[in-house]
């Protein structure tokens, strides 16, 4: 894995390791690369939307097999160059050589992007299906960590299970491979959806007994639509808690009043994790941005930041 000269960032952003050091809770905003025009116009509508609330940052997501890579470079550098938000680019490891990575890294350095959220990814096609190392690339997270540290002068980011992740034998395992992440020079984490805070805090007590410190955000979806539920499960890999899907199957027929109980329920939730010392909330957009306004409302965040 030789590499070149690190890459010098021109009028670097802030680092969101520090902000999140500095400025807890911080709060912030996911949207994933448009594949049409109309989602295009559909992603620069929220973003514009959810400007005027002032979040700590916003990331772009990294499609599954590095298929939306150049769109996923593309959005960032829009948002670096064309928005008052500071943007985070999601880089995966799959079908990428050592080679191609670096490219994406140095686009994104060549901008001023700083922040980097570093993940293994899915296998293209099928999430569960055997992941398979690219010949010239990375086999793990904590692989791709110290290639972009090792790059410039960047923040970097892993993910996190609050259950664990669907490839994880167990728990401690888990636990273990998140550690090692951390060890690796990540300064931050933000989860994997989640239903129920009770599974952050276990996340966040298990690291901590595992001799960790890295601050871990909570990545909040609210659901707002039934459909969610099932799809939920197939991308956090965890099981959504039965309790809350029985609420949920009481008011499948009236799309209204699933939709607000989404809203509802991810609002109690956000609540319960500020009032536990939750280091910042990671709203999963979906590229919409009315639910996650009325959470933000309902938080009254204005008020903290």
């Amino acid at each position: 894995m030789a590499l070149g000269l690190p890459s010098v960032l021109p009028n670097p952003q802030p680092a969101i390791g520090e902000l999140i050091r500095e400025r807890q809770p911080t709060f912030s905003f996911e949207f994933f690369p448009p594949k049409t025009e109309a989602g295009e116009r559909l992603l620069w509508q929220a973003i514009r939307e959810l400007e005027s609330l002032r979040p700590s940052f916003v990331s772009i997501t990294y499609g599954a097999g590095g298929s939306t890579r150049d769109t996923t470079v593309a959005v960032t550098e829009r948002i670096a160059t064309d928005t008052t938000l500071l943007p985070m680019a999601h880089l995966t490891a799959v079908n990428h050589s050592v080679a191609e990575l670096r490219h994406v890294i140095g686009r994104l350095a060549g901008v001023g992007v700083r922040n980097v959220l570093a993940v293994r990814g899915d296998p293209p096609g099928n999430p569960g299906g055997e992941w398979v190392r690219h010949p010239e690339g990375v086999d793990y997270a904590e692989d791709l960590v110290r290639l972009v540290r090792d790059s410039g002068d960047f923040s970097v980011g892993v993910a996190a299970f609050p259950y664990k992740h669907p490839r994880s034998p167990d728990v401690a395992s888990d636990t273990a491979h998140f550690v090692r992440k951390c060890r690796a020079g990540a300064e931050f984490a933000i989860t994997q959806m989640f239903f129920d805070a009770d599974d952050y805090l276990r996340l966040r007590d298990r690291v901590a007994a595992a001799g960790c410190a890295t601050p871990i955000l909570a990545g909040v979806m609210p659901v707002t639509q039934i459909g969610t539920i099932e799809r939920s499960v197939q991308l956090s890999g965890a099981p959504f808690p039965p309790a809350l899907a029985a609420r949920f199957e009481r008011v499948a027929d009236d799309p209204e009043a699933v939709r607000q109980l989404g809203i509802e329920q991810a609002s109690e939730m956000s609540r319960r994790l500020l009032d536990e010392g939750v280091p910042g909330i990671h709203f999963i957009t979906l590229n919409r941005s009315t639910a996650t306004r009325e959470v933000w409302q309902n938080l009254k965040v204005g008020a903290r930041v």
